[in-house]
C-alpha cells in the first residue's frame, strides 16, 4: 500500500468504529476536543490526526491505539514481518509509525517511530491505557512527563518505560531525524 492507501485505510477504521459505537461526528469531536470539520476530514482521508488525536480517539472508542494497525498486509511467515509487509500510519506533526510486530494478539506490540526534525506528538499530553516503553535507535527524543515544564532528552541507546495512563508528550527538537522502537503492552 502507498501512503494515500494507508491514510484512507485509517480513515475507514475510525469512521466504522465510531459508527459501531453509535457516536455522531459531533459527539466524538466533542469528546476528543477537536472540531467536527477536522474529524470529518480525518474520516474522509483528507487530513491526518496527530498521535495525540489518535490516542484520544482510541481511548474514547475504547480500543487500544494498536487497533488502527489492523489492516494487515499479506506475510510469508505469520510470526515474522519484513519491511514490505508492515502497516504504516502517517500522522500530522511529522511522525510516521511502522507496525513491526507480526501480530497484534500477543502480550505486546512494537512500533518503529520516525520523527522528522521538529516533529511532535501534538499539543496536549497523551493518556494511553497501555504500558509502554521505548528505545532510541537514532537521533534525540524529548519526552515531557506529567506536568514537568522541561523535557528529558534521550539519545541513541537510551530507553524509557511508562506505566499505563501516564500523561506525556514527545517531540524531536533537533534538525536531524529520530527513530524510536516503541513497545506497548
Amino acid at each position: 500500500m502507498d501512503m494515500q492507501d494507508e491514510i484512507e485505510g485509517l480513515a475507514i477504521l475510525i469512521r466504522d468504529l465510531r459508527k459501531h459505537r453509535n457516536l455522531t461526528l459531533g459527539e466524538l469531536a466533542q469528546r476528543i476536543d477537536r472540531s467536527v470539520g477536522f474529524l470529518s476530514q480525518v474520516e474522509r482521508g483528507l487530513s491526518r490526526p496527530t498521535v495525540a488525536d489518535l490516542t484520544a480517539i482510541s481511548e474514547t472508542l475504547d480500543v487500544p491505539t494498536t487497533y488502527f494497525y489492523n489492516l494487515s498486509k499479506p506475510r510469508q511467515i505469520d510470526w515474522v514481518t519484513r519491511p514490505g509487509e508492515r502497516r504504516t500510519l502517517y500522522y500530522a506533526g511529522g511522525i510516521t509509525d511502522v507496525l513491526v510486530s507480526p501480530k497484534l494478539t500477543g502480550g505486546f506490540s512494537m512500533l518503529e517511530s520516525h520523527l522528522a526534525p521538529g516533529a511532535t506528538s501534538g499539543e496536549g499530553h497523551l493518556d494511553d491505557s497501555s504500558e509502554q516503553g521505548g528505545f532510541v535507535l537514532e537521533g534525540h527524543l524529548s519526552l515531557w512527563l506529567d506536568d514537568s515544564p522541561l523535557p528529558v532528552t534521550l539519545g541513541p541507546n537510551d530507553s524509557f518505560q511508562l506505566p499505563p495512563h501516564s500523561q506525556f508528550r514527545y517531540a524531536n527538537l533537533t534538525e536531524h531525524p529520530t527513530r524510536v522502537l516503541w513497545v506497548f503492552r
